[in-house]
């Protein structure tokens, strides 16, 4: 499934007019940098015309960018979408939806098992607090930003003014008629290169059309996860409404064509990819590589490992899902992890900042951002560990959260707080509290514990002096003598005095004295070097613009992009796989696998149609995504979808901070496949019809 800046004297470069690329020279590396090492998630407002005019013998203009602009949706905070018919039908993926349809069952139904069709419009169902937002209109403020900037004097007055200054454009904004109603935001480019507002027309009705059963959804599950030959119906149907009546969406969708999709040909993938690290300097990503992502990685591999136990005890949907969503986090960070040791992969990154250096006027003048960046991090590196392991989580148990409670509690005693703040810090340790006796939580504890003996560094007492014992003994001791597992003795607790915790000998406060501090210094740490770090940043990024301009796309931030590529298949395993796959395959992993979970299938897909069984199924293209494309169309030239976004191979995953064509894939459910399930399966007819099939 598809897993988060500014110099004083930007404002002369940018009115400066846009550099024809240059490819970088040879440079003896492992790797030879070029100019889609930076990727293809191309802004909307500076789509490169005439690349694609010289690449695929295709001449876009403006007119299609604001029918692809006006079509495509953001899908809640986290997905992608499209309108797919003028009557607001809307497509994303079944991985966006299904933790929003729960809300909506009736006793007794089971989409998961069952799946769900709208026969009627009558019987199509909201979900309260369910929204898309369309982008209706763009504006370029970066010299409104940069003069503004231009007259600084230290990095904070810069941030400082840079943040103002767009604050005070988004009020002027939305006093304009034009832009009257719309939801603006600020957007930053190119590390500080560039910068936008955007306006958009929120709907809150959105209903449900039609979901697929959870088998068909998430058909493979985990196992196939990131890997292609894929076999997977990831859609969902939805319909946009406004003032109780279907928006209107005749002038802006995009047509299903079952047919579009051929070998070789250019398709554009529309969406709204969330966050890149394409900028980020050598010594950044080593970083990275040997602290950030390392720990992370252990912290939720540690975490699905202990879900898995209890799901064992207790198995439940809702495990279930928590259990792949940490599987799926797994793999796309072992992906990136894996490119960072990728000795051809760094040694591109090694060679585009060279040569980044040797065309800087700043570098040949003696200003280093690159060594400033790895200075700040070398500061950093002893807080990595307590940063990710000692922050306030669900996923990091109840008496690790309890622990920050309890000191925000005290905290807010001896700050003066009111007696509203006071009782409602009472009410989430209570509640947090209930259920800290479980196996779980012990696990949880315990695997922390470990982790704090493997990642924290030597010189850091607090571990040693926490942990006399084995990291599971502590544990138990811990929740076993807590009052805070006794909901009684917890009652009687906060009924004191809230400073009296400051002394209290309860084990899990004791723990917090420790935990706490050694994670705000950390934090801490982070927080006070981030403005700097941001811009440095900027100026490095400021550097690769002056280079390249507006030649190479800025890193993704969940907003709206055009990414473009070939249908094409690679090679793997020693084989070569196909550009798309059938039904047929569907039914092959279904049967080589004795039907077992996650490849079973529902009663109803029994005894499929011919007709159903030749159908296109998935399909492979070039396109550049990451996490947030999820659900985003993928169309060809004459603007019709051809296809929808739901997941990149096992390849792909180095694409985090490097585009690499060779092998990295972005995998689509074919339209023809949709349509063939809706035809064949589901008899949805009236959707069918609506969209023109």
């Amino acid at each position: 499934m598809t897993p988060f800046r500014t110099s004083k004297a930007l404002w002369i470069l940018l009115l400066m007019p846009v550099f024809a690329w240059a490819q970088p020279a040879k440079t003896g590396m492992s790797g030879e940098p070029d100019r889609f090492d930076f990727g293809k998630m191309w802004t909307l407002e500076q789509a490169p015309f005439d690349y694609f005019e010289k690449t695929y013998g295709f001449r876009a203009d403006d007119k299609w960018v604001e029918h692809i602009r006006m079509s495509a949706l953001r899908f809640s905070n986290y997905c992608s979408a499209s309108f797919v018919s003028p009557e607001g039908l809307l497509m994303t993926n079944h991985h966006c939806s299904r933790g929003e349809v729960g809300a909506i069952m009736k006793p007794g139904e089971d989409f998961d098992k069952n799946g769900f069709y709208a026969a009627t419009a009558a019987e199509e169902r909201r979900v309260e607090g369910l929204f898309v937002k369309q982008l209706v209109k763009i504006a370029d403020v970066t010299k409104q930003v940069t003069e503004a900037i231009a007259k600084s004097k230290t990095d904070k007055e810069t941030a400082t003014l840079r943040d103002s200054t767009l604050k005070a454009l988004m009020a002027q904004y939305g006093k304009m008629p034009e832009w009257a109603g719309l939801e603006i935001e600020k957007v930053t480019y190119y590390n500080g290169g560039r910068f936008s507002l955007y306006g958009y027309k929120r709907y809150d009705d959105v209903r449900l059309v039609l979901i697929p059963e959870l088998a068909l959804g998430a058909f493979g599950g985990d196992p196939d996860n990131f890997t292609f030959p894929r076999y997977t119906l990831d859609c969902t149907f939805w319909r946009v409404y406004e003032n109780g009546k279907p928006v209107n969406s005749l002038a802006n969708y995009f047509k299903i064509n079952p047919d579009g999709v051929s070998e070789n040909e250019v398709v554009f993938v529309v969406g709204n990819p969330g966050s890149t690290e394409r900028y980020r300097t050598v010594s950044q990503l080593e970083y990275d590589r040997d602290y950030r992502y390392k720990v992370q990685l252990a912290w939720l591999s540690n975490r699905m490992k202990v879900l898995e136990e209890e799901y064992k005890r207790n198995p439940s949907h809702d495990v279930q899902e928590e259990i792949f969503n940490l599987s799926n986090s797994v793999k796309a960070i072992g992906g990136i992890v894996k490119g960072m040791h990728d000795p051809e992969l760094m040694g591109r990154k090694k060679a585009m900042e060279e040569y980044i250096k040797s065309k800087s006027n700043a570098y040949s003048k003696g200003s280093d951002y690159w060594r400033q960046i790895a200075d700040a991090y070398k500061t950093l590196t002893p807080h990595a560990a307590e940063v990710t392991l000692l922050a306030p989580s669900p996923y990091g148990g109840k008496a690790l959260l309890l622990m920050h409670y309890a000191d925000a509690y005290i905290k807010a005693a001896e700050s003066g707080a009111g007696a509203e703040d006071l009782e409602a810090l009472r009410t989430q340790i209570k509640e947090t509290a209930q259920g800290l006796d479980k196996e779980l939580e012990l696990e949880l504890l315990a695997t922390l514990f470990r982790e704090l003996q493997q990642f924290a560094s030597p010189n850091d007492k607090y571990v040693s002096e926490l942990l006399e014992k084995s990291a599971l003994a502590t544990a138990k001791d811990l929740l076993g003598k807590t009052d805070f597992a006794d909901a009684d003795k917890l009652e009687k607790m906060l009924a004191g005095k809230p400073e009296k915790w400051a002394k209290d000998k309860d084990p899990l406060l004791k723990a917090g004295r420790l935990l706490i501090p050694a994670y705000k210094e950390a934090a801490g740490a982070f927080g006070a070097s981030g403005p700097s770090r941001r811009v440095l940043e900027a100026k490095v990024g400021n550097e690769v613009f002056q280079v390249y301009g507006l030649n190479i796309p800025p890193d993704a931030t969940f907003t709206l992009r055009l990414a473009d590529g070939l249908v094409k298949g690679y090679n793997y395993n020693g084989t070569t796989a196909p550009v798309k796959t059938t039904y047929f395959g569907l039914y092959d992993r279904y049967f080589s696998n004795d039907g077992k979970f996650p490849w079973a299938l529902p009663e109803r897909w029994n005894n499929p149609p011919a007709e159903l069984l030749r159908a296109p199924l998935n399909f492979v293209s070039t396109n550049d995504i990451i996490g947030g494309n999820s659900g985003s169309p993928i169309i060809n030239k004459k603007g019709e979808a051809v296809g929808l976004v739901f997941d990149g191979n096992i390849e792909s995953l180095p694409g985090n901070f490097i585009y690499d064509p060779v092998a990295n894939r972005t995998v689509s459910v074919h339209a023809g496949g949709i349509v063939a399930a809706l035809k064949y399966i589901y008899k949805a007819d009236r959707v069918v019809k609506e969209m023109g099939q």
